[in-house]
């Protein structure tokens, strides 16, 4: 289902009726001590419940639309309209309450059918009323919603391509899809193909493809900005599909790997949004993309790779593939663009999970004030991260016999040794942060404002980060 939001005064609405005997035309919201999203019909109107007053919080409020969208969903609902007054009467700024509550709805909306049979989206129209006691104005109203509906369509598309299955999305269909979408937000596309990155000195990414058909790419972005100085750069993770490799995952943990190219997803959608948005902070996004596949020509344990900054790797593992491309994307991405940050973003390790659950992501990071900052946009956006420790004893792990590393520290620490690892990559110039989000990426059950499949993790993160650089 999609929704469009549009302003109304409340004079102007009529709305649909849903059946002859169940015929509210408009919503109307309440705070009570009832949960966020519960729906009520009373003297034929429905009523949204937003949550206990005492209680009432952003996220409340994004649950709460998400409720809403489901709602419409399955009462096939093609308008309504949305009274305002209590919403503005929350205690909270209106810019976060309407766009919180907007960002809801629209995310609620969101179905991946592509791939269902006449499958199609029904689209629902909400006028939002405006009216003596909503206390916001049209023009400043309107920006709101703007920029939820901009946020809220870039989660959907890292969901949408997150979604999308190995045999439609390997490398090659990737690189065209980035580059026809940048081209009609305005982005700036380099892509370096495996020959390239060989020539670069990147074997370890060109490795982690060459037992694929579709060999490896590095995918650059630049949205220019408007402020001076260097960028912030995303570094994200795209294995379109990961089989393990000769370290192959079994037949349980091989199914769902198409979500393993999610961080990558998540780095486009957000320099979509940048660019629609037009945040005035440059920042660069590069995308590592590769299939993890098993041929004759693949990559096997005890190889001895060298990667672009010249440190040699050992192969323990061909399934801990998703440092080994990010480790050339790191070295690429500092050494080209000199970036005032880095945060990479991955679904790395599986010992993420068994530490931290599907509630937070890990983050590892060189720089307190890049950990804080990003910490608190996590809070803010209801993306949370919990920062885990960096002690230089970790590297003992993954200290090479034959090699200066390896490529895997064994089962105790599994997180921090993968960050442990990617910071090889990175010199102490550049204030970094390593996102793992292999709990967070895709849900095997429906979320208040996401069904099951592909979350978008990362992306209102990054942007409520990237806004608050000015």
């Amino acid at each position: 289902m999609s929704i469009t939001l549009n302003l109304k005064r409340s004079t102007e609405y009529s709305g649909l009726r849903i059946s002859p005997t169940l015929a509210p035309e408009t919503v109307t919201l309440e705070t009570a001590g009832k949960d966020p999203g519960d729906i009520r019909l009373l003297g034929g109107k429905a009523v949204l419940s937003l949550g206990s007053q005492k209680k009432l919080s952003a996220e409340m409020l994004r649950r709460a639309g998400g409720a809403l969208a489901k709602w419409l969903a399955k009462n096939e609902v093609a308008a309504a309209g949305l009274e305002l007054s209590q919403l503005a009467g929350t205690g909270m700024p209106p810019s976060t309450a309407v766009t919180a509550f907007a960002e809801g709805l629209l995310l609620g909306a969101f179905k991946f059918g592509a791939y269902k049979f006449g499958y199609q989206d029904k689209a629902t129209t909400l006028s939002l009323l405006l009216d003596e006691n909503s206390g916001l104005g049209e023009s400043e109203l309107g920006a709101y919603l703007q920029k939820a509906s901009i946020v809220a369509e870039a989660v959907n598309l890292a969901r949408e391509w997150s979604h999308e299955p190995p045999n439609v999305i390997n490398p090659l269909t990737l690189v065209k899809r980035v580059q026809k979408l940048a081209a009609e937000v305005g982005l700036k596309c380099t892509v370096l193909d495996d020959k390239q990155l060989a020539e670069l000195g990147a074997e370890a990414i060109v490795a982690v493809g060459k037992g694929s058909n579709t060999p490896s790419r590095l995918i650059i972005l630049e949205h220019a900005g408007k402020a001076e100085g260097q960028p912030v750069a995303l570094v994200g993770k795209a294995l379109t599909m990961d089989t393990g490799g000769y370290s192959l995952k079994s037949t349980d943990n091989i199914i769902g790997m198409k979500y393993d190219k999610s961080g990558g997803m998540a780095v486009i959608a957000t320099l979509v949004a940048a660019a629609r948005l037009g945040l005035s902070t440059p920042v660069v996004g590069v995308i590592a993309a590769a299939e993890n596949m098993i041929s004759g020509g693949a990559y096997r344990p005890d190889d001895i790779l060298k990667a672009l900054n010249g440190t040699t790797i050992e192969i323990i593992s061909t399934d801990a593939e998703g440092r080994l491309v990010l480790a050339d994307a790191l070295a690429y991405t500092e050494r080209t663009f000199k970036p005032r940050a880095m945060v990479d973003i991955a679904t790395l390790t599986g010992a993420v999970v068994v530490a931290l659950g599907t509630v937070r992501a890990g983050m590892l990071s060189t720089s307190d004030e890049l950990a804080g900052a990003l910490f608190k946009s996590g809070e803010h956006t209801f993306e949370r991260l919990w920062r885990l420790p960096l002690d230089e004893e970790y590297f003992d792990q993954i200290k090479g016999d034959d090699s200066d590393i390896k490529n895997s520290g064994g089962r105790y620490a599994g997180s921090i040794t993968g960050g442990m690892f990617l910071k090889q990559f990175v010199t102490d110039a550049t204030p970094w942060a390593h996102l793992d989000v292999a709990g967070m990426m895709n849900s095997d059950k429906e979320q208040p404002y996401c069904p099951k499949g592909g979350v978008g993790f990362g992306v209102r993160l990054f942007l409520d980060y990237l806004e608050g650089l000015g």
